[in-house]
């Protein structure tokens, strides 16, 4: 790969590949995503979606070269890549059942060093989920689902993201509170994050990001600009019940 292509990829994966034993989950996959801008990967269940997200992440071990930035991280651990600024918000939300809604939001800055703008940053995160602000003193094992999943993007949030990694984000939501996880995405890639968004509703997905990349088998089978490819007869008939 050239240097000037490099430059002009934020993201870059290239021969991608994951493995589980002797199942090849992940099948040398390729793709990029410029700063800025939302990137979705849609699939059926076991297309290797959320293994892409955790390749990247550095929580699955692969094969292939990770470029972020211009740096190949493919080598670093997942902690080393969190201090880089890639931050999970995995499928399920798993945030922490016994803590406030507070202690989950601190936990996710727990590798700042900037500890002075944690409060002021918290702040933010209430202003894009009010709810939280109303429960911070609430168990988060006793939010709603859509609750629970404002949580666990916030919490996300305060590790200061450059690229932030959204993992199912809908799943199980009522269409309100789906609407609104989508509406904060598109306002935080206005301000400038980058993100790359796994998501089984492709009607939302498409409509909201810039590029989609389809997965099948863990191979790439199509791409392309997300408003073209929700158009594409063969995605409208597998993906969009058209």
């Amino acid at each position: 790969m050239q240097a000037n292509e490099l430059e002009q990829s934020y993201l870059q994966v290239s021969n991608l590949s994951v493995r589980y034993g002797g199942v090849r989950a992940v099948d040398e996959i390729s793709f990029s995503v410029g700063e800025g801008e939302i990137a979705t990967i849609i699939g059926a269940n076991g297309a290797g979606k959320s293994s892409t997200l955790m390749a990247i992440s550095g929580l699955a071990s692969s094969t292939g070269d990770i470029w972020f930035e211009g740096e190949n991280i493919a080598q670093l651990s997942a902690v080393e890549r969190v201090r880089r600024g890639i931050i999970q918000v995995p499928e399920g939300r798993r945030i922490f059942g016994r803590l406030t809604v507070l202690e989950n939001l601190k936990l996710g800055a727990y590798s700042r060093k900037d500890t002075s703008s944690i409060d002021l940053e918290i702040k933010k995160v209430y202003d894009l989920f009010p709810i939280l602000n109303e429960r911070k003193n609430q168990k988060g094992g006793t939010l709603s689902g859509g609750e629970q999943q404002m949580l666990a993007i916030a919490r996300g949030l305060l590790a200061r993201p450059k690229l932030l990694l959204l993992d199912e984000p809908s799943l199980g939501l009522s269409p309100i509170y789906a609407q609104r996880i989508f509406s904060v995405i598109k306002l935080l890639a206005s301000e400038g994050r980058t993100i790359l968004l796994v998501e089984q509703n492709a009607r939302a997905a498409l409509k909201i990001s810039g590029t989609a990349f389809c997965l099948e088998g863990g191979k790439i089978s199509l791409s392309g600009d997300s408003k073209e490819l929700a158009n594409d007869e063969r995605v409208m008939r597998v993906y969009l019940g058209g």
